[in-house]
């Protein structure tokens, strides 16, 4: 059997550009094969019940694949993926988390078509420990004031004040506010699990404005399609052009919003155990991270009968 020789260019791989709809619809066109492969790694996420963005993205990320040799993945050789997968590494334009959901996808897809030598020769994923970065008090406030466009400063303000996943704020509905209870409710976050978040005392000040000004229809923020779901990339963009006109000299994102929410409630005094139960941690060790990058001060242990009585040291 001949081995189709393919040869990777730096300039051939822009079609990381393309959204999951686009690239998924162009690799079922043209990709021989691939519609029919599709449909069987869609069911078998769907069964495992993958998170939406984990299916989302091995899809996304695997059909660009595809659209690159032109054949379905597990007819792609090792060393041609390989090969494709140090690019990704070399090229500014892909992350290290769009690399990493390539080899996890192609994992996936190896093991459902019975290729497990294959998904074994994959690289090995080390787990970075990395204290993430997050934003003072001052930078934050710098960061929400900074677009012009209310549409924008909310999004910004909202995702810090329920210290929100990028699915998670996506995918908000409008019908998911309780302004009654002051309550979010975060609809199968990851682990599929759902979960009640704080609604912000701020945020409640201005929804009624933002609603009445943006319009939006079905979901708190949308596309440019009434009743869409907006983009990653939109929302990136929006931090990135937020983020030229302060003074903050940090790379920003979704998760960096999160990760200062949760140390800002830390450093304000809220145990652990409330912050992890408001990020839809599984395991408290995800949550003791924070402790890292905290500037707590710590309390100096004293007697419980001095607290009763009203004696301070």
């Amino acid at each position: 059997m001949r081995t189709r020789k393919s040869t990777l260019n730096l300039s051939s791989m822009t079609f990381k550009k393309e959204n999951y709809v686009t690239a998924l619809q162009k690799a079922k066109m043209l990709v021989p094969g691939f519609k029919e492969a599709f449909v069987r790694f869609d069911e078998r996420m769907t069964l495992d019940q993958c998170s939406r963005s984990m299916h989302t993205n091995y899809s996304r990320n695997l059909a660009h694949l595809a659209l690159h040799f032109g054949r379905v993945p597990h007819e792609v050789s090792v060393g041609e993926i390989n090969a494709y997968l140090y690019r990704l590494t070399v090229l500014d334009d892909f992350s290290l988390s769009y690399f990493k959901q390539t080899v996890f996808g192609l994992r996936y897809w190896f093991r459902l078509f019975d290729m497990d030598d294959k998904a074994l020769q994959m690289p090995v994923i080390k787990k970075q420990k990395t204290l993430p970065t997050v934003l003072s008090k001052e930078e934050c406030k710098q960061l929400f004031a900074a677009p012009r466009s209310l549409k924008h400063r909310f999004l910004l303000a909202f995702a810090y004040a329920g210290g929100l996943r990028m699915s998670e704020l996506r995918y908000l509905k409008i019908s998911d506010i309780d302004i009654h209870r002051k309550q979010i409710h975060i609809r199968q976050g990851k682990g599929k699990k759902d979960r009640y978040v704080i609604l912000s005392n701020f945020i409640l000040s201005r929804l009624q404005k933002y609603l009445d000004e943006v319009q939006p229809k079905v979901y708190l923020f949308e596309g440019q399609n009434t009743g869409s779901v907006m983009g990653e990339r939109s929302i990136q963009y929006i931090i990135n052009e937020a983020l030229k006109k302060t003074t903050i000299q940090k790379d920003v994102s979704m998760h960096t919003l999160r990760h200062s929410f949760a140390t800002h409630l830390l450093e304000d005094g809220v145990d652990l155990y409330s912050i992890q139960h408001l990020l839809g941690h599984s395991d408290i060790k995800t949550t003791i991270v924070y402790l890292h990058v905290a500037q707590v001060i710590p309390k100096v242990a004293h007697s419980p009968l001095d607290t009763l009585y009203g004696f301070k040291k």
